[in-house]
């Protein structure tokens, strides 16, 4: 008989998640009903140790119980190239911390674990950044550290949106209008006075009516159907975490169109669970990081994108094993 997978997840801590909500939990359910062998490690048990990769795991075991959802054992230091899989479940923002992080998570990928997502797509593939190796998939965007230039183009566009390239959940994003006096404040703000990069992007007004979509890519293939998050009356942000209310629907032909152009080139790079971010036809972000929006679509459609992934893991194991 084959020994069971051995799954490793680096996450926030578990005592913190919101139950009804959190998808690495739900990832987590998934591989225990497989018999995967599941460890617990936060981004401070990981260190290097003469070059190899290690973490101070404790066994986890986990529950469909909103009391009571986790057990923990006691902390042991392992090799994480011991084990079969690491999951990659921190949350933002992508700081140093974050970046050293993922060289350690690379050095367990070269001492034999199958890390997801992969540590040097974690550093290359910034979620807002990242959307430029698409053009052809997005609305207009800025990124500069050039007050002016960020004038500049939002006279060109009317209505854009101002963003920080670090952060999640709506943190930090302007909506500013034509003639907005305090579109001076808000470049200033986000660029720290021209010492910082940001983004700005033309507004794209079926936020408000269709909503800021997530389309869930597992291995490069999407999910048959997008959480559309529906900003509330008095705010402009499709974020979960900022109060929007998530409507699923089925994929459009165009949100098929995109995952074809974008989810090919993730899936050559090793990164098996993505979510783009889809307003009005345009990719605005590629989130690599932590994705969430699983829990939402197994409550609305009662499909498991979680299970997809473990399939999709599975077989990245068996073809490891065969080389």
């Amino acid at each position: 008989m084959s020994k069971p997978v051995r799954l490793a997840v680096v996450m926030d801590p578990i005592d913190h998640i919101k139950y009804e909500k959190d998808t690495t939990l739900a990832m987590l359910l998934a591989a225990q009903r497989r018999g995967w062998s599941l460890h617990y490690l936060e981004q401070g048990d990981l260190r290097l140790r003469d070059g190899v990769a290690e973490g101070r795991a404790r066994h986890l075991s986990v529950r469909a119980d909103p009391a009571d959802w986790f057990s923990l054992g006691a902390p042991a230091v392992e090799p994480l190239g011991s084990f079969d899989v690491v999951l990659m479940r921190k949350d933002p923002p992508f700081d140093t911390e974050y970046v050293y992080t993922s060289y350690i998570l690379e050095r367990a990928e070269l001492q034999g674990a199958l890390v997801v997502n992969r540590p040097q797509g974690l550093r290359d593939m910034n979620e807002k950044v990242y959307t430029a190796w698409f053009p052809e998939c997005c609305a207009p965007t800025l990124i500069t550290r050039d007050m002016d230039e960020m004038a500049v183009f939002a006279r060109s566009h009317g209505k854009i949106v101002c963003k920080p390239l670090f952060g999640m959940g709506g943190r930090s994003i302007f909506v500013l209008e034509s003639g907005d006096k305090n579109q001076r404040v808000v470049f200033e703000t986000l660029t720290d006075y021209g010492q910082r990069y940001a983004m700005v992007q033309r507004y794209l007004p079926d936020i408000a009516v269709s909503g800021d979509a997530r389309v869930l890519l597992i291995d490069g293939e999407p999910a048959p159907y997008a959480l559309a998050r529906i900003p509330a009356a008095d705010d402009n942000r499709g974020n979960l975490a900022a109060g929007a209310r998530g409507v699923g629907r089925e994929l459009t032909e165009r949100d098929r169109w995109l995952a074809g152009r974008i989810g090919p080139v993730l899936a050559r790079a090793g990164m098996l669970f993505v979510g783009l971010d889809v307003i009005g036809g345009f990719v605005t972000e590629i989130n690599v990081t932590s994705p969430t929006g699983a829990r939402e679509l197994a409550k609305q459609f009662g499909i498991d994108v979680t299970e997809t992934l473990m399939d999709a893991i599975a077989r990245r194991l068996a073809e490891r094993s065969r080389r």
